[in-house]
């Protein structure tokens, strides 16, 4: 892949075509889990979730369509240089140029949530008037973690001041600092502990404009979702959350993340597994 020097394919996503060229839809892993402040191991889920991939239909009963339907392609693994986590964020958003310059759309596999900043950084670039819809149970709002700026607990910081106020959207937010909430209430918008409810709120004020959807999976509750690395009780179901997917499929989506599934802390594989079946939705649904 000429000009996509930091990308290497280990394990292949169930359907991906062998061409890049020919597929408008391309998956990447982001596989750094350098600030992670409780237990780590998202760095292995990009692997893990291609593996289990196998176990789930391409074809999807909610959509009635199959990933044979549609082109994509699975162009592999940012080489994650271990420690050097600014130059890590330089090569995942080299990569992202590169691949929009190509006019293709973006499934990134995380992964701390950390990796969704660079990857919105060069979105941003292409569509100035971005909108970020964040799916995630911690607000992820603080201006630093333990002095650090550049934290999982601070990418939506970085992301608010990059988008600008009122163009961040946060669901299922259920934990976070005072401060956070003071700063969503004032600059975001704030959905706290909501979720399916204020869909068509959220669809009503963002319209027609270009969307970008993170999802932090643990806005699930951790009895759907034990592969995580900072759990948080009170969440919503997979059945909920693939519901929302579908729902914002009517919205115009121009790139797709998901992060924070820890394969080390699962268990059976279950939320690996449930990430393969979301990722499928998601490309067939946007």
């Amino acid at each position: 892949m000429q000009n996509l020097k930091w990308l290497e394919r280990k394990a292949i996503f169930m359907g991906s075509a062998d061409s890049l060229e020919e597929s408008d839809r391309v998956i990447i892993g982001l596989p750094m889990d350098s600030t992670t402040s409780f237990r780590p191991g998202t760095r292995m889920a990009p692997y893990r979730i291609r593996e289990v991939s196998e176990e789930v239909e391409e074809y999807s009963i909610y959509q009635d369509r199959s990933l044979d339907e549609i082109a994509f392609y699975d162009a592999g693994d940012v080489q994650i240089p271990f420690g050097n986590v600014e130059q890590s964020l330089a090569r995942m958003e080299d990569t992202a140029r590169r691949l929009l310059a190509r006019r293709k759309k973006i499934f990134s596999i995380g992964g701390e949530h950390l990796v969704s900043l660079p990857i919105i950084k060069a979105y941003k670039e292409i569509y100035p008037d971005l909108a970020v819809i964040q799916m995630d149970a911690h607000a992820d709002l603080r201006d630093n973690y333990l002095g650090e700026p550049l934290s999982h607990a601070s990418v939506m910081n970085h992301v608010l001041r990059l988008v600008g106020d009122k163009n961040l959207f946060q669901l299922g937010i259920r934990s976070g600092t005072r401060e956070e909430m003071q700063l969503a209430r004032r600059c975001s918008n704030l959905y706290l502990d909501q979720f399916l409810t204020v869909l068509p709120e959220v669809k009503q004020k963002i319209g027609r404009r270009p969307v970008y959807l993170t999802l932090d999976i643990d806005v699930l509750d951790p009895a759907f979702a034990p592969g995580t690395g900072t759990p948080e009780a009170g969440g919503v179901s997979s059945r909920d959350l693939i519901t929302a997917l579908l729902e914002m499929a009517s919205l115009n989506i121009v790139g797709f993340d998901m992060v924070e599934i820890s394969p080390p802390y699962d268990i059976a594989d279950n939320t690996s597994i449930l990430g393969a079946k979301i990722l499928r939705e998601a490309l067939l649904a946007y």
